[in-house]
C-alpha cells in the first residue's frame, strides 16, 4: 500500500475515533486552549478557530499570523462544512483521484480548499455538528495539532491515529 492510500485509510479512521461525548462552548475553550499550548510548546503561530454550526466558539490568531491564515481557516471550514469530512482528506482522496472539489462540486476556490487543517467535530449519537480548524504551518501539520488536541479531548492514544 502507497503513502497515499496509507494516509486516507488513517484519515478515515481519525474521523471514526475522534467523536466527543458533548460539545458545547466550555468544551470549544478547552480544544482551543490546548491547540494554543501545542503550538506554544512547538513555537509555531497559528490561527485557530473552532464553530458549532455557524457559531464561532474560539478564535485566536496568535502573534506571527496574518489575516490571510484567517482566510485560509474560512476555506477549509467551509469544506468541511459542506462534506462532513476533514479537510486534508478531501484534498488527499481528489489528489488520489486526479481531481478537485471545485471539478467535483462546483464550488469556487475563494471560498473553500481542500488543504490540512480542519476536522469535523462529531458528537456521538448526534454526528457532526461543527468544526475546528487552524492554519499557519503545512497542511500536513496543521492537520496533525488538530488530531493531537482532539484525541487528547476523545480519551484516544494518539499513537492509535497519528499520521505516519
Amino acid at each position: 500500500m502507497n503513502l497515499l492510500d496509507k494516509d486516507l485509510q488513517r484519515l478515515a479512521l481519525q474521523e471514526q475515533l475522534l467523536v466527543l461525548e458533548r460539545f458545547d462552548e466550555a468544551t470549544a475553550w478547552e480544544l482551543g486552549l490546548s491547540i494554543k499550548a501545542l503550538c506554544e510548546a512547538r513555537k509555531q503561530a497559528l490561527t485557530i478557530e473552532i464553530r458549532r454550526a455557524k457559531e464561532t466558539l474560539f478564535f485566536y490568531a496568535m502573534p506571527g499570523t496574518t489575516p490571510n491564515n484567517a482566510e485560509w481557516a474560512r476555506r477549509k471550514r467551509n469544506t468541511v462544512d459542506l462534506l462532513q469530512r476533514s479537510s486534508y482528506s478531501v484534498g488527499l482522496a481528489h489528489q488520489k483521484d486526479n481531481s478537485s472539489l471545485p471539478q467535483k462540486t462546483g464550488v469556487a476556490l475563494a471560498d473553500f480548499a481542500e488543504h490540512g487543517g480542519s476536522f469535523p467535530i462529531r458528537v456521538k449519537g448526534v454526528g457532526c455538528v461543527g468544526t475546528v480548524t487552524v492554519s499557519g504551518v503545512p497542511q500536513r501539520e496543521d492537520h496533525a495539532i488538530v488530531v493531537e488536541a482532539l484525541a487528547a479531548l476523545c480519551g484516544v492514544p494518539l499513537a492509535d491515529v497519528a499520521l505516519d
